[in-house]
């Protein structure tokens, strides 16, 4: 574990020194451990350079919203799947995650289209909107529903609520983990899309994050202290997100189709 552990924080430790090198030491031949001079040089270019404020809270809304969306529908969706009984359930839910098996890239072409005759291209509502439906979260937090037991859910039948008041009041706070595993998840895939917002905006007001720093790559060539300051503030906010939920992370993964 601890080997493991030095592999995964020894990219991220490089990444911050080099981004308090010069160019000349980030490229110096034999390689330099540390900077001789540390500074923020780096930083102060990248934000003066590009606007790289708007591209970070581009990000922040299209992941705020996009993630919003999709546990509202997922957790509804799962729920319906998990705990209600309708004619075809199970075939519906087969034809659902058989889209998992379809590369992602051949959905890009109708989602343009639809785009563009809704006339949403070059906004954030056209950035967020393909991404509201995730089945891979549908999928997980179904089998967090059906790990739920039955009888909790026939007692508050008979005290007379309804199933959206079940849902809503019994079963969303006992899948608590469920969800913030997959807010981590979809909000991190979110966060690093690069080819769909790559393709539907064009507008620099309107890029994100990961377009904003592969730009900044073509454009800075081998600058690599700006690219590494670049990159090392993006991460920032999934860092933290994971610091913070990384309780309900873990426990939301190892409880994944494990029964009460």
């Amino acid at each position: 574990m601890l080997l493991a552990g030095v592999a995964s924080v020894t990219p991220f430790v490089w990444m911050l020194i080099t981004s308090l090198k010069t160019q000349a030491e980030s490229i110096q031949i034999p390689l330099q451990l540390l900077p001789a001079h540390p500074g923020f040089a780096a930083y102060g270019r990248i934000l003066h350079e590009i606007p790289f404020t708007t591209f970070y809270l581009n990000s922040i809304f299209a992941t705020f919203f996009t993630v919003t969306l999709q546990m509202v529908i997922a957790t509804m969706a799962a729920y319906s799947f998990a705990r209600l009984h309708f004619r075809g359930r199970n075939i519906v839910f087969m034809l659902c995650i058989s889209i998992l098996m379809v590369p992602g890239q051949a959905f890009l072409i109708p989602q343009f289209l639809a785009v563009q005759r809704l006339g949403l291209l070059n906004t954030l509502s056209g950035l967020i909107l393909p991404g509201i439906f995730s089945i891979y979260a549908t999928f997980l937090l179904r089998q967090f529903f059906m790990a739920v037991p039955r009888e909790m859910e026939e007692a508050a039948l008979m005290d007379g609520y309804n199933h959206f008041t079940i849902f809503w009041r019994i079963m969303l706070p006992l899948i608590r983990p469920g969800i913030i595993a997959c807010i981590i998840i979809n909000g991190l895939w979110s966060w690093n899309n690069l080819m769909w917002p790559l393709i539907v905006n064009t507008s620099s007001s309107k890029l994100t994050l990961p377009v904003g720093l592969a730009s900044l790559s073509s454009r800075a060539g081998e600058e690599y202290p700006m690219l590494m300051a670049g990159a090392l503030m993006a991460i920032i906010p999934m860092l933290m997100l994971f610091i913070v939920f990384q309780r309900y992370f873990i426990q939301g993964i190892a409880g994944v189709g494990v029964k009460s």
